[in-house]
């Protein structure tokens, strides 16, 4: 099942994919997926990111072929850091070039989406905490990254986490074809399968550190191939089984 945030102008509302129409939920997906006799055209509604994160936990070197292109060690332990909810666009929206960056790139990855409160969960219960998976992208200002010798700046700038086009609900997440393209071109090849930390186990790991609330994202790293971008150019990151999420670079107003 896709689950989808949407406005169709007047509010903020979730729905479900059906064939070519959208059933719209009454609320929120994290305590059950309850549609309503709502149905939408696509072309009616303007597509939202499909959660509203409180937080965005993302992975450092989560992919052996990340850490050697960047001659980082392979971590003991997942290594995390946060992206703010601020940074947060969706499908088709514009990733913003910052002035102060001479180099941003595309990472892209899956993105899993937390469906209830998780503190201190086991590795083997991790699964019931999942609504599902998306599309990520942890855009990142490589230049600021050096310069400041951490994350948080070079990682948070607004529209520098995009999310969508939906949430997959049903699906294994073990072994997913992932691909980043810009402007057409494959740039990141990967199965998630490549993951160092897998999925459960990340969830298990983080919500011992920080309590996980419905609707946020653990954005699971990225693999080799990562590259810079510039205005004009067109992002997308594709997934197998949950679809592709795409966005323009555009300069700074």
């Amino acid at each position: 099942m896709k689950i989808l945030r949407f406005t169709s102008g007047f509010a903020t509302e979730y729905g479900v994919i059906d064939g070519d129409m959208i059933q719209g939920l009454a609320g929120p997906p994290y305590e059950g997926i309850k549609p309503t006799h709502n149905y939408y055209r696509p072309a009616d509604m303007r597509l939202l990111p499909p959660c509203a994160p409180s937080k965005i936990i993302a992975l450092g070197v989560n992919y052996r072929s990340h850490g050697e292109e960047m001659s980082h060690r392979i971590p003991a332990e997942p290594l995390i850091f946060l992206k703010p909810a601020t940074a947060v666009i969706g499908h088709e929206d514009k990733i913003v070039y910052p002035p102060s960056s001479e180099r941003v790139d595309y990472e892209g990855e899956m993105g899993v989406v937390i469906k209830s409160l998780a503190h201190n969960v086991a590795t083997k219960d991790a699964h019931k905490y999942i609504l599902g998976y998306t599309c990520f992208n942890d855009v990142t200002a490589r230049d600021i990254q050096a310069r400041d010798k951490q994350w948080t700046r070079a990682k948070g700038f607004d529209t520098f986490a995009p999310i969508g086009p939906c949430i997959e609900t049903e699906l294994d997440p073990t072994n997913l074809l992932l691909e980043t393209r810009l402007n057409g071109e494959i740039k990141q090849k990967t199965t998630t399968g490549e993951l160092i930390f897998p999925v459960y186990e990340l969830v298990s790991f983080i919500s011992h550190v920080m309590t996980l609330l419905p609707g946020d994202v653990i954005a699971t790293g990225t693999p080799g191939g990562i590259g810079s971008m510039r205005p004009g150019d067109i992002v997308e990151v594709t997934i197998e089984k949950i679809g592709t999420l795409r966005n323009y670079v555009v300069k700074a107003e």
